[in-house]
């Protein structure tokens, strides 16, 4: 398990977020086209991660509030993640589906995402992680903020919910 402060907002810039990254010598991860199907679970999020550069099993909590807040992650890389979507799908129902195209870029611990999520438009994700407990979650908002207003992201901008979250109510 490790400890995430993360944000997430919606993003009409992303050239500009983009070329900052550039600027600051980001590694450019790749381009990743990603499907999230969201299990059925009594608690947290569940969900199975399939894409060319990330394939995981993921499970999270996390409140929904805007702005910087903390995950609790434990990851798992599946060695088939077809079967074992299809083991999960039977045992546990899936909740929804989010297909987004994904690019993803690091500055030292902080991971940064360029999302376009079919449904619901264009989205920017600030992921500040600490794998093995020695940042701590103060500095892990400090640097949180620090890209929020590095980018200029507006507080109407933040989102308190996940991308799954958002296309159940479309649905619903």
């Amino acid at each position: 398990m490790h400890l995430n402060i993360e944000i997430k907002a919606r993003c009409q810039h992303q050239e500009a977020i983009r070329e900052l990254l550039l600027e600051r010598d980001a590694d450019f991860r790749g381009t990743d086209d990603q499907i999230d199907t969201y299990f059925v679970v009594p608690n947290g999020r569940l969900k199975l991660r399939e894409g060319n550069i990330e394939n995981n099993l993921i499970h999270y909590q996390r409140p929904d509030q805007a702005g910087p807040k903390a995950s609790e992650v434990h990851l798992y890389k599946p060695a088939d993640s077809s079967s074992l979507s299809a083991l999960l799908q039977a045992a546990l129902g899936v909740k929804v589906v989010v297909d987004k195209q994904r690019e993803i870029y690091f500055l030292d611990n902080v991971k940064f995402h360029l999302d376009t999520v079919k449904e619901l438009g264009t989205f920017v994700e600030i992921e500040a992680i600490d794998a093995n407990g020695s940042i701590g979650a103060e500095r892990l908002h400090e640097q949180c903020q620090h890209y929020l207003r590095l980018f200029a992201i507006a507080d109407e901008d933040l989102l308190q919910n996940s991308y799954s979250d958002m296309l159940l109510e479309k649905v619903g």
